[in-house]
């Protein structure tokens, strides 16, 4: 329940999640859910109907502003209550209802518990409710736990978004995440240690910490980080399979490094995010770290699996390219460095100028052209990389959670295996796929494909 919440004050609504952005979006949609869903609201298939539109929005690169705002003008006429929270609501607040007036409710990163009531007010009032905390009045609050008092309707039973901090304190040039998530906050050990121990009773097999910078955990609360004490305390717990995002390279420190050989829950995979291969622009992204460091975190990360029998390690990481003032020298360093850790997936991007950033002021005048061919080559590599780093499980067993079936074949199943990668495995005869949903089997794979591998269920 809400605090303070009337039962079933929702009764009779449906409701409709839109959801932009990274996996913390990802969270707090499913505490959304929840609470709509504890208030008496049902949800609704697609937006079409539902009495309730919710946009969880994010504001890291333009094309996601574009979107957000392409969307919401187009419901302008339809008779839902229309609701934009996440980052965008967060940076524009009151402004975006003032822009579009048929927006119903505005609230931000911090005010998620409040959204229940703000629908309530909106609808009492028939003016728009908008509720920001700022980023300073955030940081005197307790953080905001996934527990009793914020409901979560999980995607998936079997797994589950553990947010234990938000915010960075980073500012990396280009990056608008401080100014609308604020600075890192974490989530008290004990506090995940016991909510961690309520989602393995509740049946979670795979938990995913989450942050900005999950490297950086506790540094705030107890003077430095205990991300790697966090990780051992939480393979203790009776999880089968832990993993975590995201991750900066500057922060992530040898005993979390070994933690990948010494915590068996702990899957072969880690999302790093390099942004770019040359020192020279590393250093103008103000990311405080090498490319050479970099490689010697991968390689530290690829020796403790080897010593643990983890013997593939599936590396996936973020590429800005046209960062301002690259070079074709710079751009090169970056596809050597791509080359070099053979990435099973890469998240590439144009860079995006973010007002109020400090990268916004600088001046590029390489021509959009030339920028887009170097993404173009860019992409052609990380997707060769992927191709081959799935080739070494052709004829291995890949133990696979499934999540039930292919959303393109009723008669595949769908799941994941300890990398992350996605597995695809024909549906025995006479059985449904929700018999596998949540289930764990290995999988003989026999063709490897570039975003995906295909086997039989053994």
């Amino acid at each position: 329940m809400i605090p303070g919440a009337p039962i079933n004050q929702l009764s009779g609504s449906s409701y409709h999640i839109i959801t932009f952005g990274c996996q913390m979006n990802k969270s707090d949609t499913e505490r959304v859910a929840g609470m709509l869903d504890a208030l008496g609201a049902e949800v609704a298939a697609s937006q079409d109907g539902a009495d309730i539109i919710v946009f969880m929005t994010c504001c890291v690169r333009e094309a996601a502003d574009e979107r957000l705002y392409g969307q919401v003008a187009s419901l302008k006429n339809s008779k839902a209550l229309v609701a934009v929270g996440g980052c965008i609501g967060q940076r524009d607040g009151a402004e975006l209802a003032a822009k579009m007036p048929h927006v119903g409710v505005v609230f931000g990163t911090h005010n998620i518990a409040s959204l229940p009531a703000l629908i309530l007010e909106a609808w009492e009032t028939k003016k728009p409710a908008v509720e920001i905390i700022s980023n300073k009045e955030a940081a005197e609050l307790e953080y905001p736990v996934t527990g009793a008092d914020n409901p979560v309707k999980r995607e998936h039973a079997w797994h589950a978004w553990l947010p234990i901090m938000t915010g960075c304190n980073n500012y990396c040039a280009y990056c608008v995440v401080p100014y609308v998530r604020g600075r890192e906050k974490s989530m008290p050990f004990e506090e995940v240690l016991e909510e961690t121990g309520k989602l393995v009773a509740d049946g979670v097999r795979e938990i995913t910490l989450l942050g900005q910078n999950v490297n950086s955990y506790g540094r705030d609360l107890y003077g430095q980080p205990r991300f790697a004490e966090l990780l051992y305390a939480l393979g203790e717990s009776g999880i089968e399979r832990l993993r975590f995002a995201t991750s900066h390279p500057k922060d992530l420190l040898e005993e979390t490094i070994q933690a990948f050989g010494e915590v068996p829950a702990l899957m072969p995979a880690l999302h790093l995010p390099v942004q770019c291969g040359s020192d020279r622009i590393l250093e103008a992204m103000n990311r405080r770290y090498t490319s050479g460091k970099y490689l010697e975190l991968i390689e530290g990360v690829k020796a403790a699996c080897k010593a643990a029998g983890k013997e593939q390690v599936a590396f996936s990481t973020d590429i800005i390219v046209g960062f301002p003032g690259e070079t074709e020298a710079d751009f090169e360093d970056t596809m050597t460095l791509v080359r070099a850790v053979g990435f099973a997936q890469a998240f590439t991007f144009i860079y995006s100028r973010r007002e109020g950033t400090p990268a916004a002021s600088l001046v590029d005048d390489t021509p959009r052209e030339v920028i887009q061919e170097r993404f173009d080559r860019l992409v052609e590599l990380v997707q060769q990389s992927a191709w081959d780093f799935n080739q070494q499980f052709l004829d291995t067993e890949v133990l696979t959670l499934f999540e039930g079936a292919s959303k393109r074949n009723n008669h595949m199943l769908a799941g994941r295996g300890p990398g992350n990668q996605t597995v695809h495995a024909p549906l025995p005869n006479g059985a449904a796929s929700t018999d596998f949903a949540g289930k764990m089997a290995p999988v003989l794979i026999s063709e490897a494909k570039t975003w995906y591998l295909r086997g039989t269920l053994l």
